[in-house]
């Protein structure tokens, strides 16, 4: 029996010094079975550093990111109102752990507020009611209009849940092995983790986005101020921001996690002025649900990387 080809990654550096830190972060991750893709890019230098940085994977819960920037856009243009109530009702509402989709009760909540919620701690309900009033289609096709193709956007989220409960019934465990033995043989059990029909993007089409955001060239100002905004209400630290907490520090970011997809993006701003926007995509060559080694992993590469990327 053959061995499996050893993966050597396409790597992106300015220099060789941080070429050094991409091959760095590439090795750690590769330690503790991770697959994926890394980009780091100075905003305003353009300097960058990673590997692997076209390859799409499935977005998880980091679509939400540019689902909001959708819904801004029209809030900013007048055609939708951030006050507007919305009722989510447990009954038909998207399931997940947090927000909204962990509700007993019908709930009344402004779009703004949905928002909110959908960015600071993930809420699938949330996302879901909002794709209610901006629709899939119509979220795919104004990121095309603005030259993200790389982002593809189609479907819910309550859809990735429906495909693995389809696959695996309502054994969340098996679900993950199916992910894990997929992703070794080249097949896709689990619809929305074929990237013929997932949600998909790559790290260089995200950091990207988030350079037009951060940078108003996309989209409308009020839209995507709003949206730097609520990117740094996001609670969840234990990845990309783990190694960049500091008083001199501002991150803002999303994180995205499906069975063995872990991942996040963001911008880290520095009191000094520097910029870096981050990717990073990571699919797990192990049935773990949690694995705090791999996000430990994903802070100590977006530390080495801002070190090395800013001014």
């Amino acid at each position: 029996m053959s061995a499996e080809p050893v993966h050597r990654p396409a790597y992106v550096a300015g220099d060789g010094a941080l070429l050094d830190v991409a091959e760095a972060v590439a090795a750690d991750w590769a330690a503790l079975g991770v697959r994926g893709s890394f980009l780091a890019r100075n905003l305003d230098s353009g300097e960058q550093l990673g590997f692997d940085v076209d390859e799409t994977m499935p977005l998880a819960s980091v679509v939400k990111v540019p689902l909001a920037l959708v819904v801004l856009d029209r809030i900013a243009a007048g055609e939708l109102d951030p006050a507007r109530p919305v009722t989510v009702d447990p009954a038909t509402s998207s399931i997940g752990p947090t927000g909204l989709a962990a509700f007993r009760h019908p709930a009344t909540v402004a779009v703004g507020d949905l928002l909110l919620l959908m960015l600071s701690v993930s809420d699938n309900a949330a996302a879901d009611a909002l794709f209610d009033l901006v629709p899939v289609a119509e979220v795919d096709a104004r990121l095309r209009a603005w030259g993200c193709a790389g982002i593809r956007v189609r479907h819910r989220m309550n859809h990735m849940y429906e495909c693995a409960a389809g696959a695996a019934g309502n054994d969340f465990s098996l679900a993950l092995e199916l992910a894990v033995r997929d992703e070794r043989a080249g097949r896709h059990t689990i619809e929305t983790l074929d990237p013929a029909h997932a949600n998909l993007g790559s790290a260089s089409a995200l950091v990207d986005l988030l350079q037009h955001v951060w940078t108003d060239e996309i989209s409308q100002p009020r839209a995507t101020a709003e949206l730097r905004r609520l990117m740094g209400f996001q609670v969840f630290t234990q990845r990309l921001a783990s190694e960049l907490r500091a008083d001199t520090l501002r991150w803002c970011g999303k994180t995205g996690t499906f069975l063995h997809l872990r991942h996040e993006i963001g911008v880290v701003e520095a009191e000094s002025g520097d910029r870096v926007a981050l990717a990073a995509l990571t699919r797990a060559d192990r049935r773990a649900g949690l694995a705090p080694d791999i996000d430990l992993a994903m802070g100590i590469g977006a530390r080495r990387a801002f070190e090395a990327l800013r001014g």
